[in-house]
């Protein structure tokens, strides 16, 4: 149950008799509302819903339990944490927003842009926070990214698209025409396929789009793009990055590169990205948390951005396609491998 309860119940009894004596008429406040401005009671009961599992969505989650702790919000001393996964359904998405606002979380932490449509859909008064969500306002989770107006705020994803572009451009020289792969369910998807088109039609390169529905889709639409293209760009996309390993078990034996959004979608078989940390975005989100359990005002807090993002290339893949990095590209990058699970 709320920790509240008894705070508004009394606030609800006040405006009651000032409605009685001529008080200004305002709708009390309905039973369980969450007073977003005051500092919680503690333990703290945090629920997590997350969309599905891959590195990325992952690292943001850990990321968020780590800033806790290490503000000494310890999970199953000043907090509780409740982390539940939608393994990719909608339905379950439902289902874990509606029993999260029926056990009257204090706070919750939405992970990507359905899990956070979700539960905005079922709470106006309890504190939403959000992270890997490309874009909240677009989204329709807030007024505005600098100033959201209501019970969520969070962390974007946002990655440096025109720089990947970029990359993609240094490392293939060549290229003439590019597909951008992506989920067309996914609204963050959506917004990084416009930007990387129009980046890519900048720099002269012929784009063509190939969207999949979900994991179901990915061979065959991957499939359909061998042969018919210099290079494919993937964004930072839930279903295929966690289709990431079967996406380059067909790219990369067809000499097909890959430039992608994010790191662990880079372990998983892509060639290069230019990527932003989601173990920071979550700890920046987490960091955010503990301000909201101390006092703040979330409808205040604008949407935070990770910091400066990495260059990184994948070694074992650069091997397998035989491709030659530019040497100011391999001086500077990060390398990374094919992780062990990707390799399967």
């Amino acid at each position: 149950m709320k920790k509240f309860i008894a705070l508004m119940t009394a606030a609800m009894l006040s405006m009651t008799m000032l409605a009685g004596c001529g008080g200004n008429g305002e709708e009390p406040a309905e039973e369980g509302q969450t007073a977003l401005g005051e500092a919680m009671e503690t333990p703290v009961d945090i629920g997590i819903i997350q969309l599905t599992e891959h590195p990325a969505l992952d690292n943001a989650r850990e990321g968020f339990i780590e800033a806790l702790a290490e503000a000494g919000y310890n999970d199953g001393d000043k907090v509780n944490i409740e982390v539940q996964n939608a393994q990719g359904d909608q339905s379950n998405l439902q289902t874990i927003s509606q029993k999260f606002v029926s056990d009257g979380k204090d706070l919750i932490l939405a992970i990507a842009t359905p899990a956070a449509q979700a539960i905005a859909a079922e709470t106006k008064d309890i504190p939403i926070l959000v992270t890997a969500v490309t874009d909240p306002a677009a989204a329709g989770l807030c007024d505005s990214n600098e100033v959201p107006g209501g019970n969520l705020s969070g962390t974007s994803d946002l990655t440096p698209v025109e720089e990947q572009i970029d990359l993609l451009t240094k490392i293939l020289p060549d290229a003439k025409k590019i597909t951008v792969m992506y989920c067309s369910g996914e609204d963050n998807s959506a917004i990084q396929a416009d930007m990387a088109e129009n980046a890519a039609k900048d720099r002269g390169l012929e784009v063509v789009r190939k969207t999949v529905t979900s994991t179901n889709d990915v061979a065959q639409v991957t499939e359909s793009v061998i042969g018919t293209c210099d290079a494919v760009y993937i964004p930072t996309d839930n279903v295929l990055a966690s289709s990431m390993p079967l996406v380059s078990s067909i790219t990369n034996p067809a000499g097909l590169p890959v430039i992608v959004g994010e790191q662990g979608m880079l372990e998983g078989g892509g060639l290069a990205s230019v990527t932003i940390s989601y173990s920071d975005l979550g700890r920046t989100t987490g960091e955010m948390a503990v301000k909201i359990i101390e006092g703040a005002d979330i409808s205040t807090m604008p949407i935070g951005y990770a910091p400066n993002p990495d260059l990184m290339i994948n070694t074992d893949t650069v091997e397998e396609l035989g491709v030659t990095i530019p040497a100011d590209i391999e001086a500077s990058a990060v390398k990374v491998t094919t992780t062990a699970n990707a390799a399967e």
